[in-house]
């Protein structure tokens, strides 16, 4: 069972991304803490992004469409095996592949203070959605979300619209 988000323990780094201590999750968000999140682009055969609709229930950007599947990485955990945490979690997916990261984004304030670990990985669905994360998923063409990021869409998470400038949007797909 996962654990609630006050009872959440995550690893507190330092500028170059160091571990140097853990901290509950409602304390490291309330403090401005620099901590670590792992994002993963889950793409299909045709080049379509699957995005997620986040929870209502969801105690930031209830609502707004995100990634794929992304979550923090908990205290004594590595970004690849928080990736495929994820994954399973959020999206019922058990990736027996290999999973590369792809780009890593910088703390900032516009991500929440994250380094933010960016993956992308192939699978068709279907998917089996965590109903208390997820509110819907869609497909999207990688033309369709460049044009809601250059928009800056309300309605897309920050962190996903900053991640998507910059990696580059369609011209990487």
């Amino acid at each position: 069972m996962k654990p609630l988000p006050h009872q959440e323990l995550l690893a507190i780094v330092d500028q170059d991304d160091n571990v140097i201590d853990t901290c509950a999750r409602h304390i490291v968000h309330a403090t401005g803490l620099m901590h670590r999140a792992v994002h993963i682009l889950v793409f299909d055969e045709s080049g379509r992004l699957f995005l997620q609709k986040r929870s209502m229930s969801k105690d930031l950007n209830p609502g707004l469409w995100d990634t794929s599947a992304a979550g923090h990485v908990d205290a004594h955990e590595d970004y690849d095996a928080s990736a495929l945490r994820e994954l399973r979690e959020e999206l019922g997916v058990e990736h027996d592949g290999p999973i590369a990261p792809m780009l890593k984004l910088p703390p900032t304030l516009e991500n929440g203070m994250e380094f933010v670990q960016v993956y992308r990985i192939m699978h068709n669905g279907p998917f089996v959605l965590a109903a208390d994360e997820i509110d819907a998923g869609d497909w999207f063409t990688p033309g369709e979300i460049d044009a809601r990021v250059q928009a800056d869409d309300l309605e897309l998470t920050p962190t996903f619209k900053m991640l998507w400038r910059h990696w580059g949007g369609t011209a990487s797909a």
